[in-house]
């Protein structure tokens, strides 16, 4: 990414950490940088840090629907196994 010449930094450096974003925060984010990388017209330098930004807000989004996943399926087992009667287990 270029340095804002507004404020004279670079955004990528200034984002805040991918560890506390939402699923949401971190897909968002990851569409804009999906977007920044395939209009190109960066330098090589932000380019790199926009693909590594990028790859960290992919692991953010998988780490969030590994654990809803995880969460769905013990759900599940829950339901199931409180859908057991007594009598089920004989």
């Amino acid at each position: 990414m270029s340095t804002d010449a507004a404020t004279g930094t670079d955004p990528v450096r200034n984002a805040p950490d991918v560890a506390t974003l939402s699923y949401e925060q971190a897909r968002d984010e990851l569409v804009q940088v999906v977007g920044r990388l395939e209009t190109g017209g960066e330098p090589l330098e932000a380019s790199l840090a926009l693909w590594e930004r990028g790859e960290a807000l992919a692991a953010r989004c998988q780490e969030w629907l590994d654990g809803a996943r995880e969460r769905l399926a013990a759900a599940q087992q829950g339901s199931l196994s409180s859908a057991e009667s007594p009598e089920d287990a004989e």
